[in-house]
């Protein structure tokens, strides 16, 4: 399993996620970044930013 935390990519933002892979955190965040920051389009470096801080459980 992986983990990420926005808040760690987005200061002050308390979402987080778990998921099998890669993969399945960013399609958690992508819909995150859509609903709840106003994102229409996920910047690339933000996207490499949030591959970065994916972690192992």
């Amino acid at each position: 399993m992986k983990q990420f935390a926005c808040g760690d990519v987005v200061p002050g933002c308390q979402a987080s996620f778990v998921g099998i892979d890669d993969e399945a955190i960013l399609l958690q965040v992508g819909a995150h970044a859509r609903v709840d920051h106003g994102l229409v389009e996920i910047p690339d470096a933000l996207a490499q930013s949030v591959v970065d801080h994916i972690a192992l459980v």
